[in-house]
């Protein structure tokens, strides 16, 4: 019985390192494989063929996820092919997988050169002065530091000099509506006071007409009174003339 026990407890201990060999007979595999597909896209990329080292590099990391450097190098891919957004998450994720200082610092200076080239200044000045922290000694850390430094200055300098136009603008457009509506307010005084004479001069002559048809009426009406009143005169000298006789 007892032997039986221990030859139990040996097969057990013979499947378990059995098992152990198989698990890592399988990492070294993989190990190999991720390897493998991160020579191809080195090879790759060198050709200038970034597209297709970009999906070598992602075959790697799909073999092993904790693989920072096939994520960096997929950034990499990603930069030259002009998808700097793409490439800043991946720069950003490998600096947080990292823990040497120095490789941490080359994937936030990169994220930093993704970020500049997406034209965002403020986060891609945070990103060298993050990486600069990590390796004080990157030169060209340094200088992307200033040029992007140099770039906000200048952008934000001739934002305000075209908010300073559009004030000027705005102004200039304020006071051409304000000379508009006190040029149409002088108008439309012009225009009354116009009418007010022409009304004036139009009564005026109603009236005058008025007065030239009263004058003839009474002249006409006065002859008409001077002919009754001779017209009168010559009855009664006939009326004597006939008593006469």
């Amino acid at each position: 019985m007892i032997r039986d026990i221990y030859n139990i407890l040996f097969r057990n201990r013979i499947l378990c390192a059995f098992t152990l060999l198989i698990l890592l007979t399988g990492q070294a595999l993989n190990a190999q494989a991720d390897k493998k597909y991160i020579r191809q896209g080195n090879r790759m990329y060198e050709k200038n063929k970034f597209s297709d080292s970009e999906i070598s590099y992602r075959k790697a990391t799909d073999k092993n996820k904790n693989y920072p450097d096939a994520v960096f190098n997929t950034g990499d891919a990603l930069y030259k092919q002009n998808k700097f957004e793409e490439a800043g998450k991946q720069f950003l994720e490998n600096a947080s997988m990292n823990e040497d200082p120095k490789k941490k610092s080359a994937a936030m200076f990169n994220l930093g050169n993704s970020l500049l080239k997406s034209n965002k200044l403020e986060e891609c000045i945070e990103a060298y002065k993050a990486s600069l922290k990590l390796n004080p000694q990157n030169p060209e850390a340094k200088y992307n530091l200033a040029y992007a430094q140099d770039m906000l200055k200048k952008q934000k300098e001739q934002q305000k000099q075209q908010q300073q136009n559009k004030d000027k603008q705005d102004q200039k457009k304020d006071q051409n509506k304000k000379d508009q509506k006190d040029e149409n307010k002088d108008e439309q005084k012009n225009d009354k006071q116009n009418q007010d004479k022409n009304q004036q001069q139009e009564q005026q002559g109603v009236s005058k007409d008025d007065a030239e048809r009263l004058l003839n009426a009474l002249a006409n009406e006065e002859k008409n009174v001077q002919e009754k009143v001779k017209l009168a005169k010559a009855s009664k000298e006939r009326v004597r003339t006939i008593k006469n006789w």
